[in-house]
């Protein structure tokens, strides 16, 4: 869980900062990654999943990390025909 001791816009960006750095680092790793916010948006729920004990007053994000098969490429479009750079 990714969470942030406060609930304020400024802690939503340093999540989504912190998330940004986590998803980065998994894919280096060669990680698969997926997310969750569904269950946060009710807040008895979110109230429910945070520990206690932990200084995360309030999570932003559930991620999950594995290890899987790898999956099929997704096609991508030649970057000349979305993107035009002059030198």
């Amino acid at each position: 869980m990714l969470g942030t001791t406060r609930d304020r816009p400024e802690d939503w960006l340093t999540a989504g900062q912190a998330m940004e750095r986590v998803l980065l680092e998994a894919a280096l790793d060669g990680l698969a990654t997926s997310l969750t916010s569904h269950a946060l948006e009710w807040p008895e729920l979110r109230w429910a999943v945070r520990d206690p004990q932990s200084a995360m007053g309030f999570v932003q994000m559930v991620l999950r990390l594995g290890y899987g098969k790898q999956g099929p490429g997704t096609p991508r479009r030649p970057v000349e025909d979305v993107l035009d750079i002059e030198l």
